[in-house]
């Protein structure tokens, strides 16, 4: 395949940053033109929910590259500008200022839209978290305020409620799960994580639904769960998840089911390709199609859809890992976890909250867990590759959920 004379990444984050960047370090001399829907030069999320919220961090210090080496990229930078649609054929997007740029090769790095609560719009008080933006709008709030809940208790949600609290507020973690994360973890590690939250002041109001916000002069006075409780806030965080963002792609005749879905090379069409959390690609050793939502395959899938679009000829398999950190808890999840797995701690000891366990389903290793052990988790991980992507036993395979963690950790 001949290289492209042009290319053009539509996200200017994360995922597209490392695109453009693992681009030119493969060689690629051609014209580059990164597309961002926010106004803000490329920055990293993962300390949005801890370091800039907690104010540890100004919010330049997310940025991840400073302006002498974006400017060495040698790529043309068009921030605040959302993409609006695409003809895969031409391989062209317009954008909502009316522009349209074509290239020879498309990335689309469009990432992830946080889900929102019926009735939270328009509503001061109520905030997602996915933005700098964002951050500094709720950081703003929690700062005025007494009285936190947080709705959602996956990982974004615990951190948030974490930071919370480290900031001396009252704060009640709301959700469906029996613990924080108890679908992800199973009953090990999400239990010690619900003890660990209400051994901090965490008030737990877990194993209902919300079913929205409530409201005094136009400003949020708490929630309402599904059980006609009602939990008085002065600030709602929302933290149920997030869609990929590919509403903009209605009418490209290109496949979007929960991501836009793509073959084992990350290819959505001929010259159309995907990274990070709003690609969905087929994983040859699972067999299936999978997305993942963590700041790791960001930059790993970067690297290969930046391959496939030089035309390296090669699939995208990798082994998925995520962290979070929680107050002192830093936690490290290689492979695939899931609430019906068995769980076994094979160094360390959970008692000291110092421990690393293996995930097993059908007898299979499918996942390890590191609990303020990072590095000797790290050292399971070959034992895991080992028996996680043994071509001789596809049966052994596990059957991942077709999301990870959130995008950023």
């Amino acid at each position: 395949m001949t290289a492209p004379s042009g290319v053009l990444v539509v996200g200017a984050s994360a995922a597209g940053l490392a695109t453009a960047e693992a681009l030119r370090r493969k060689g690629y001399e051609g014209a580059l033109t990164l597309l961002g829907a926010e106004s803000h030069p490329p920055y990293d999320r993962p300390p949005l929910s801890k370091q800039v919220l907690s104010g540890a961090w100004e919010p330049e210090r997310t940025r991840l590259r400073p302006q002498e080496l974006l400017d060495r990229l040698d790529a043309e930078f068009i921030l605040g500008d959302p993409a609006t649609g695409l003809d895969a054929a031409e391989r062209t997007v317009r954008t909502a200022s009316g522009r349209e740029l074509r290239a020879d090769a498309v990335v689309v790095a469009t990432g992830l839209r946080p889900r929102t609560l019926p009735g939270q719009d328009g509503l001061a008080g109520v905030h997602v978290l996915r933005t700098l933006d964002d951050a500094a709008a709720l950081r703003r709030d929690l700062l005025a305020s007494e009285r936190v809940v947080v709705v959602g208790d996956g990982v974004l949600g615990a951190e948030a409620a974490a930071t919370a609290r480290q900031m001396g507020l009252a704060v009640t973690l709301a959700g469906p799960q029996p613990a924080p994360l108890a679908l992800q973890f199973g009953p090990l590690a999400s239990e010690l994580l619900a003890g660990l939250h209400t051994e901090r002041g965490v008030a737990l109001r877990l194993g209902a639904a919300v079913s929205g916000p409530t409201e005094r002069d136009g400003r949020v006075a708490g929630v309402r769960l599904d059980t006609g409780e009602v939990l008085p806030a002065d600030t709602v965080v929302v933290a149920l998840g997030a869609a990929p963002a590919t509403d903009w792609l209605a009418g490209s005749g290109l496949r979007v089911d929960n991501g836009l879905v793509c073959d084992s090379r990350c290819r959505a069409a001929e010259g159309v390709y995907a990274v990070g959390d709003v690609a969905r690609w087929h994983h040859e050793r699972l067999g299936t199609l999978i997305r993942l939502e963590n700041r790791t395959n960001a930059t790993e899938q970067a690297a290969a859809v930046a391959g496939a679009v030089l035309g390296d000829d090669r699939p995208y398999a990798p082994v998925p890992y995520f962290w979070t950190d929680q107050f002192d808890a830093k936690i490290h999840v290689h492979g695939v976890l899931s609430a019906d797995a068995e769980a076994t701690v094979v160094d360390g000891d959970v008692a000291d909250r110092r421990f690393v366990a293996l995930y097993r389903r059908a007898g299979a290793v499918t996942g390890v867990l590191g609990w303020n052990m990072p590095k000797q988790a790290r050292m399971l991980r070959q034992r895991l590759a080992d028996a996680f992507w043994d071509p001789a036993e596809p049966d052994r395979a596990p059957a991942p959920a077709s999301t990870g963690s959130p995008a950023g950790r």
